[in-house]
């Protein structure tokens, strides 16, 4: 079976306590029961979790939908963005599948990076780092007043903003990052194609700011 890996890198830096860390953890969870119910999601996507503070770490190892198991997720700490970025690589080179003479390998992955501030470390280490693997789909969104919208920038060219980091526009960021990983099973499903970039996600729902 070809896997569909998704991955969330989700800052949870000090900054994110209270309201943001609570409602990303709803938000999580909303979306790994909606794509249970999503036939297609099912049969292909895997799910993984980084987080990043102090440092950075895989607090969800990639897992089937079914059997996928909800992180603990505690917001203390600065942002090391940069390390985010370079165990992202080192999971994607370690948890793909690479095509080989006898089987196809994995689809490329899909990420979506969520951070309210900017790097508290080396970030050019990280993006040089991510230059060794290949996505599907690398989306960064800036939550909050705070993130730091050319930062991202660097890091992919499919950036989104959110106004405010509070639990109704992340639930709303959450639900259309649930959609962009049903449509992309769904392609992957029917037309064998994989998802490359923004404009063949979902249209994001008004919370959601595509930063041009």
């Amino acid at each position: 079976m070809r896997r569909l890996p998704v991955y969330l890198l989700i800052d949870t830096s000090g900054s994110m306590t209270g309201e943001p860390i609570e409602a990303v953890k709803v938000g999580l969870q909303t979306m790994v029961s909606a794509l249970r119910s999503d036939p297609y999601a099912l049969e292909t996507a895997f799910l993984s979790v980084i987080t990043f503070s102090n440092k950075a770490a895989q607090i969800a190892p990639l897992t089937e939908l079914v059997h996928f198991q909800m992180p603990e997720l505690h917001a203390n700490g600065v942002t090391a963005l940069g390390g985010a970025l370079s165990l992202l690589a080192d999971c994607v080179e370690r948890d793909v599948r690479k095509t080989t003479a006898d089987a196809k390998g994995d689809w490329k992955p899909v990420c979506f990076l969520l951070t309210d501030g900017q790097a508290t470390d080396d970030l050019n280490r990280g993006i040089e780092a991510l230059r060794r693997v290949k996505f599907g789909t690398l989306v960064a969104c800036a939550a909050g007043p705070g993130a730091n919208v050319d930062e991202l920038r660097k890091i992919t060219e499919a950036v989104v903003t959110l106004d405010t980091a509070d639990s109704n526009t992340l639930k709303a960021f959450f639900q259309w990052v649930s959609a962009s990983v049903s449509v992309s099973s769904q392609k992957i499903d029917l037309n064998k194609k994989e998802i490359s970039g923004l404009s063949e996600l979902p249209p994001p729902p008004p919370e959601v700011n595509v930063a041009l």
